[in-house]
Parts: C-alpha cells; structure tokens; sequence
C-alpha cells in the first residue's frame, strides 16, 4: 500500500457514502482527482458531475465515516490484506477501463504485471463429469501457456479451474462476492490458502461483508473486467456465468463456450452461446489462438501479439490514451488536446497501420497489436 493510513481511511469512507456507486466516484474521481478532495469540495461544485444531485452532495458534505474506515484499515492489516485504490500503481489496467471499475479492490496474495494476460473461466456450480474434465484441461492448458486464470471461487467449474491453474505451476485469481474474511463456499479453505500463494483474491466487498445474492452480479463484472475473454464452461439458460458472458460483451472481450450434450440442461446455456457468436471451444488453443497469442509456424509454446506496428511519434502517443474499449473521437480530442481534423487524419492512420478499428458512431479501439517501441496493449 503507497498509500498513507489517512489517505487510504478516506478512500474507505467515500464508498460509505450512501448511493454513491463505482460510477458515480469514477466520475467523482475524474473531477477532484483525490477522495481528500471530493470531502472538501463545495455543494455546487459537487453538483456539476453527471449524476450527483443536490441531495448526495449533502451527504458527501457531511464528511466521511472515519469510524468505519479506521475499522477497516485495522482489519486490513491485521489479517494480512491489501488494499488497492483506483489510483495505485498495481491497479489492474484492464480492469480500469470498464465502465464501472471498483474503485478500491481488498486483496490477499499479489497481483503482477503477468496477470495482463488473463483468461477467465466460469461455469455450472453443479458440473456434470464432462465439464469437470473440460474446465480441468483447458485450465490447465491455458496456465501452462503463462495465462493467469481468473474465475469466482464457487463450487463446480470455477474452483475445479483455479485448482488446475495452480497444479501446473500457474498463476490464478479468484473474484470474491463477499468480505476476503469470509470464505463462501466453507469447504475452499485450502484452495482460499493456495490461491494466496500462487496469485491472488481480490473482492471489492469490505471484511466481514456476507456473501449475499446481489453481490455476485457486481462480482461477475470484475472477472470479465479483468480478463482478455472469458470461457463458459457448462450453464444452463439461467446460470450467472451467462451473467459473465453478457458483462464480457458490454466490455468488447471476446466470449468462448465450451459445447455440450444437447440434451444436458446444464449445456443449454453454451450451446446457445455458440449459436449467437460464441466461439466455440474444444482446447485451449482455440483460446489463444483467437485472441492472437500463438505465433503460427513456430512448432513451440511461443505465445505473443498477433502483429507488431510502427507509429510515428504523434501516433505512438495517441495510442497510449486509448483504451480497449471503444471512445468516441469528441473524448479523444479532450484527452490528447488535439482538434477533431487532425485527430481524424491520425486515426486513419493508425487504421490503415492495423493499431486502432474504427467502430460506429464515430468511436475507435485499440487493435490487439504491440508497437516497436515496447508499448503494448
């Protein structure tokens, strides 16, 4: 934690405040830059973000809760935690770039700079034989490939795919719905002890937080958030990794399903996926090779970006201001400072390069392309 004790009290404290939710202090962020400065600021100058009316600016006036977040930061530490604000430097960059990223994460173990190349893996908490076997292999392909697999802890395909994860000496993070404290389901208090060792847990919930109902939609965010795709292995029509699925599309990450037997009502989900677009899965190399790791031809286990540009200067620094997800050329022009007319030249540009796709209504992406220079995507 680079982080003072006060500072990280007030991060704590600005998620207490009553309706204030990831967006509306990502906005917040935005504005004031710091939780320090969002306490302090007036009632008018809080009402001018998008979202905040007059009413939570008189709540966000009344000043933090220091109470609650003294306990927290003394539970955090106590218990071998950390905390990771929206700002620090170990702030998983994919998972910033969501519409509604947590604006702090509390996280046991550690997560590193391997962990940009993330796969997740959901599925059925009631797994027939066949899906054990799937989420089992393509895991631990996917681990052997240097992919850190990211999954929700539950019973059935998720924990049998952070098991696989570690057994061959990969990386893993599970995404918790409740406190770090709290371990759901109870019989995972050694897989909760070996996750810590070879990668991380991370939740978004406080210590001491139960896990409820509502908290699994939130958390299903953040496992596609933090990943390149997601794999859906086994899901009926209602499962909540369908849940995951639809997160990972409203992220632009690509979606994979594992296909079933037909008649299996715990495959229905899958099958239906492929049916609208899903790609369809058999091994883990449908996986990397889809999301343009493996270089063709080699004969080795040799994972990179499918291509490599060169941009010019002004280029390369746009390129570093966009995102993953698709921004609209009006923002684009806010950030870099440049005018729409010469923006759009630099677009195109780019396009023509291979490093950015243009999408409708006047937004652009970053291409799945690494530059010369060393900056990736």
């Amino acid at each position: 934690m680079t982080e003072t004790r006060e500072e990280l009290q007030l991060w704590v404290a600005l998620g207490r405040v009553r309706n204030l939710g990831p967006v509306l202090i990502k906005r917040l962020l935005e504005a004031f830059k710091t939780p320090k400065a969002v306490f302090g600021a007036g009632r008018e100058e809080l009402a001018k973000v998008k979202g905040i009316s007059g009413n939570l600016a008189d709540s966000i006036r009344r000043g933090p809760d220091l109470e609650f977040a003294k306990q927290q930061i003394d539970l955090v530490i106590d218990r071998g935690f950390k905390l990771i604000t929206y700002q620090s430097k170990n702030y998983p960059s994919r998972l910033k770039q969501i519409y509604d990223p947590p604006y702090l994460l509390y996280a046991k173990g550690d997560i590193t700079d391997a962990d940009d190349r993330a796969v997740a893996m959901v599925g059925s908490r009631h797994a027939t034989h066949y899906g054990k076997s799937m989420a089992e292999d393509v895991a631990r392909q996917l681990a052997s490939a240097g992919i850190t697999v990211v999954s929700g802890f539950a019973r059935g395909i998720d924990s049998i795919s952070h098991r696989a994860a570690i057994s061959s000496g990969g990386r893993t993070i599970a995404v918790l719905g409740c406190g770090l404290d709290v371990i759901y389901p109870p019989e995972n208090k050694s897989l909760y002890r070996d996750i810590s060792e070879h990668g991380a847990l991370i939740s978004e919930f406080p210590p001491g937080t139960p896990p409820e109902g509502p908290n699994f939609p939130r958390r299903n965010r953040i496992i596609s958030g933090l990943s390149l795709g997601v794999v859906i292995v086994e899901a009926g029509r209602k499962s909540g990794a369908l849940l995951t699925a639809n997160h990972a599309l409203e992220q632009n990450r690509e979606v994979f399903a594992v296909p079933g037997n037909i008649t299996s009502s715990t495959s229905s989900g899958t099958n239906t996926l492929i049916k609208q677009g899903a790609h369809l899965v058999t091994s883990a190399e449908d996986v990397l090779s889809e999301l343009k790791f493996i270089i063709p031809g080699t004969g080795k286990d040799t994972f990179a970006p499918v291509s490599t540009v060169k941009l010019e200067s002004e280029e390369a620094e746009l390129f570093d201001i966009m995102a993953e997800e698709p921004v609209h050329v009006d923002i684009l022009s806010r950030r870099s400072g440049l005018g729409v007319p010469r923006l759009l030249e630099l677009l195109l540009a780019m396009e023509l390069k291979g490093a950015v796709t243009q999408m409708s209504g006047k937004k652009f992406v970053k291409s799945g392309v690494r530059l010369y220079n060393g900056t990736s995507t």
